[in-house]
């Protein structure tokens, strides 16, 4: 049975003096409780704690007596008999007893534990498998933000008020449902306490005034593993979730359960909802007290237009926050083996976007055309034969290193490399999403290619077409 012990001033005897033992008493001076210790020998650490007196050596031989007056008992030492000893003697005693690395001479175990203090989280395996609570606990800590505890803290502070307004615990159950799904949460995870506790006051006495809030993702540049842990931690609150086509299956997959999925993705040419469409659902969904996520392939500020929306939310009054994502310039470029600048080769790099208003003002060719630079071009394909001419014509040389990444970071990622006058036969064919990337560090993919994409024994550079 799962049981959370209080240990805090209560006495714990660990029997042995080594690493083991250390570890197991580091977790429980923790916790608060009085830690005793017999062993004939202490190591260093131990030592200095005994010096301290932050723990107390009560003996240098074990005896059956030192169990009556304590808690619970470790023993954390190689030597069976002994081990055997102090099980029998805490079982006749009616203590609880762990004997480490010894299942069956245990009466409890310590589980793993995910610590957002007061909110902890225990794994155990039953000492079946150990490692494997491990790697689960670190699979939680992942989805737990680091703000819980602070939050937990705060809820037990507003508990007894919440109950002077709110007498049936359903009433109560919805309320801290909200809370923790909501603005509230999110102020918390910003470390806005002050503004955290007002939205439980506004939603405390004008319940109906409950309003949502917008959080711009960036989703990353499609590998679900590059999604960044407060993106994932912000998908698990959503109540809704508006996502465009760049954004992976995989990464939609990590979208609460029961959160509603929209799709207002762009491509090229092909507007799936107008923008100022995408704005107004935004809002509304707000308006209603829902957690709204818009979700980004890449970083929301790079080319994404999520300065935009959140201008349209600022003017609705709409509170909103902002989660960065990788984006597909340094994503795409590291999974090609392509650094975006080097000592040798590259002192900056410029990222452009080849997708931009008819009635903007044109690029400053001659700034882009200088060389010891890298130019990642983001949605540029389309206009490779454009690109490529200017930059010859203002200087950069025609045999300048250039690589187009198509559905880079994916399975499927293909890395096609030649020189700047070939860039629009490169670009011609390239599945998409593309990027450009124009530069000398380009010639450093067939050296650092590493990302391995194909299946059974074909290597990685099985896929990639060289026009030099």
């Amino acid at each position: 049975m799962p049981l959370f012990a209080a240990l805090k001033d209560r006495p714990v005897l660990v029997i042995g003096g080594g690493e083991i033992a250390s570890r197991k008493i580091a977790f429980l001076r923790r916790t608060g409780a009085r830690v005793q210790v017999v062993a004939a020998r202490l190591n260093a650490d131990l030592a200095s704690l005994a010096e301290q007196q932050q723990i107390h050596w009560r003996a240098t031989e074990f005896a059956e007596t030192q169990i009556d007056e304590v808690f619970l008992v470790i023993a954390a030492t190689n030597d069976g008999e002994l081990n055997q000893r102090v099980f029998a003697a805490a079982n006749a005693r009616h203590r609880l007893v762990n004997v480490v690395d010894n299942q069956p001479l245990c009466s409890f175990i310590f589980p793993s534990i995910v610590d957002r203090s007061p909110l902890l989280v225990a794994i155990s395996s039953g000492g079946n498998a150990p490692v494997l609570a491990r790697l689960l606990r670190e699979k939680i800590e992942a989805l737990l933000p680091k703000d819980l505890g602070k939050m937990a803290e705060v809820a037990g502070r507003w508990r007894e008020r919440i109950k002077t307004h709110l007498h049936s615990t359903a009433e109560r159950r919805r309320f801290w449902e909200r809370a923790f799904r909501g603005r509230f949460a999110s102020l918390m995870a910003a470390g806005n306490q002050q503004a955290a506790e007002q939205v439980l006051e506004e939603a405390l006495q004008h319940p109906a005034r409950a309003q949502g809030e917008i959080i711009l993702v960036g989703a990353g540049p499609g590998d679900a593993g590059l999604l960044t842990l407060r993106g994932l931690q912000v998908l698990q609150q959503a109540d809704v979730v508006f996502y465009d086509h760049l954004v992976t299956e995989e990464i939609r997959e990590l979208v609460r359960r029961d959160a509603e999925l929209v799709c207002v993705g762009k491509r090229a040419g092909k507007h799936a909802v107008p923008q100022h469409e995408t704005n107004q659902m935004l809002i509304e969904a707000a308006r209603e007290g829902k957690t709204v996520v818009r979700l980004k392939g890449g970083d929301p500020f790079i080319f994404g237009r999520g300065g935009e929306e959140l201008q349209a939310a600022a003017a609705a009054g709409i509170p909103f926050q902002v989660v960065p994502g990788v984006t597909a310039a340094s994503g795409a470029t590291a999974y090609a083996g392509i650094p975006l600048t080097h000592r040798e080769h590259a002192q900056s790099v410029t990222f452009v976007t080849g997708h931009y208003k008819p009635d903007s003002a044109p690029f400053d060719w001659a700034q882009l055309a200088q060389s010891r630079q890298t130019l990642a071009i983001y949605m540029g394909t389309m206009k490779a034969a454009e690109i490529s001419a200017q930059l010859i014509q203002h200087g950069r040389h025609e045999h300048t290193p250039v690589a187009v990444i198509s559905r880079g970071k994916r399975a499927d990622q293909k890395v096609s490399t030649g020189t700047l006058q070939q860039l629009e036969n490169l670009a011609k064919d390239a599945p998409m999403p593309a990027l450009l990337v124009i530069g000398e560090v380009v010639n450093l993919h067939h050296q650092l290619a590493w990302f391995q994409h194909t299946t059974g024994a074909e290597a990685f550079s099985a896929s990639v077409v060289n026009l030099a």
